[in-house]
C-alpha cells in the first residue's frame, strides 16, 4: 500500500490529522458500527503510532480497558482499518505480523541480532523494485515484509 503522508481519505480526513473520532466517522461512513471496542482499538493504535504492535499487543491493551471484549472483535477492527488504508501490517521477521498507522509509508529493515526496526522511506527500496522489474519482469510488493540484516550498532560490536 503506498499512500503518501497527508493523503486524503474518503470522507475528507487527512491521514496526518487522524483522531479516534475521525476514524470512527470514516468507519461509520463505510457501513461500520461505532462500538466501544472499535474506539479503544483505534485509540491504542494512535497511542502507539511510532511502534509496531502485533494483533496480540493491541488486544492486550484493549482488554486492559475493556476486559470482556473478544479478540475476534479486535481482529475484525484491524482488518477493517486495513481495508480503509488507515493501518497496514508487516512481517518483521519470524514473529507475528505487526500493525501500524499509514501516516507515512515506509519500508522496514530489521536487525537479526538485536531486533531493531529501522524505517526507511519508500524511495530507498523503489530502485530495487525497478531493477527487479527490468531484469526479471518481477513486480515487487514490499509493503508487508521486512528486509533482514544487521544494524550498524551490532556490526560495530563485532569489530
Amino acid at each position: 500500500m503506498t499512500t503518501s503522508a497527508g493523503a486524503m481519505r474518503p470522507g475528507g480526513a487527512g491521514i496526518s490529522e487522524l483522531s479516534a473520532e475521525s476514524v470512527m466517522a470514516l468507519m461509520r461512513a463505510n457501513g461500520g458500527r461505532a462500538t466501544a471496542a472499535r474506539r479503544v482499538t483505534i485509540e491504542v493504535l494512535l497511542a502507539g503510532e511510532h511502534r509496531h504492535l502485533s494483533a496480540e499487543d493491541v488486544a492486550a491493551q484493549v482488554r486492559e480497558r475493556l476486559p470482556d471484549v473478544a479478540d475476534s472483535s479486535i481482529y475484525r477492527t484491524l482488518a477493517t482499518l486495513e481495508e480503509l488504508k488507515l493501518v497496514t501490517h508487516v512481517h518483521l521477521g519470524h514473529g507475528a505480523s505487526t500493525f501500524h498507522l499509514t501516516r507515512q509509508t515506509h519500508r522496514h529493515l530489521v536487525c537479526q541480532r538485536c531486533d531493531a526496526v529501522i524505517e526507511v522511506p519508500n524511495d530507498e527500496v523503489d530502485a530495487l523494485a525497478r531493477r527487479l522489474d527490468r531484469k526479471y519482469g518481477f513486480t515487487m510488493s514490499s509493503e508487508h515484509f521486512a528486509i533482514l540484516g544487521e544494524c550498524q550498532a551490532c556490526r560495530a560490536r563485532q569489530t
